[in-house]
């Protein structure tokens, strides 16, 4: 298992070590203690899934404190094109993101920390992703921004006539208007 660190730090793609046959495949897909060693200590409370079509936009969402939430997350079908921005205001990476490639072909996964927003587009004719999380989901703690905030400057790889979005994330604030963290 690679631990990559990309641009901004805090934010990391882990590559597993496939195993492959004429059988099929293995591989290790979460080792807590080797997450500690590489990226510090975490305790994922709750796995979740979902299944989406081409084109569907999630995000970007968040949770704010104290019910602010890491997240660890990997494609079992399909691709997305995954983001990951900095939200910590006097962060050096605020309002900077990172975006990867996430297929069940690369089983590339990552981790988004605390204090980023995160989102994805689908990419692929359906996509099912899975996810952890660190911290419980709190209704009256969720804050989300618009993807397509020009500020940010995001390229979701498909045409905007393709994009669905819910109606919530349609009416998201923008960058300027969003809560942010503290660094």
């Amino acid at each position: 298992m690679k631990f990559i660190k990309t641009e901004i730090p805090e934010v990391v793609i882990i590559e597993p070590r496939l195993f492959k046959d004429d059988r099929g495949y293995f591989y290790e897909a979460f080792s807590q203690e080797k997450f500690d060693e590489n990226i510090g200590q975490t305790t994922f409370i709750q796995d979740n899934e979902s299944k989406s079509t081409y084109g569907v936009v999630r995000g970007l969402h968040y949770q704010l404190p104290p019910f602010a939430q890491a997240k660890l997350v990997r494609v079992l079908q399909g691709n997305i094109l995954d983001f990951a921005v900095d939200i910590r205001k006097g962060s050096p990476t605020f309002g900077k993101h990172i975006s990867v490639e996430l297929s069940s072909d690369n089983k590339k996964q990552l981790f988004v920390p605390r204090g980023f927003a995160h989102g994805f587009v689908v990419l692929s004719e359906t996509a099912e992703v899975a996810y952890k999380i660190d911290n419980k989901y709190s209704p009256e703690h969720e804050a989300s921004i618009k993807f397509d905030d020009k500020t940010l400057g995001l390229d979701l790889k498909i045409d905007s006539k393709d994009i669905i979005m819910s109606a919530k994330d349609i009416v998201a604030p923008s960058f300027e208007e969003a809560i942010t963290f503290e660094y």
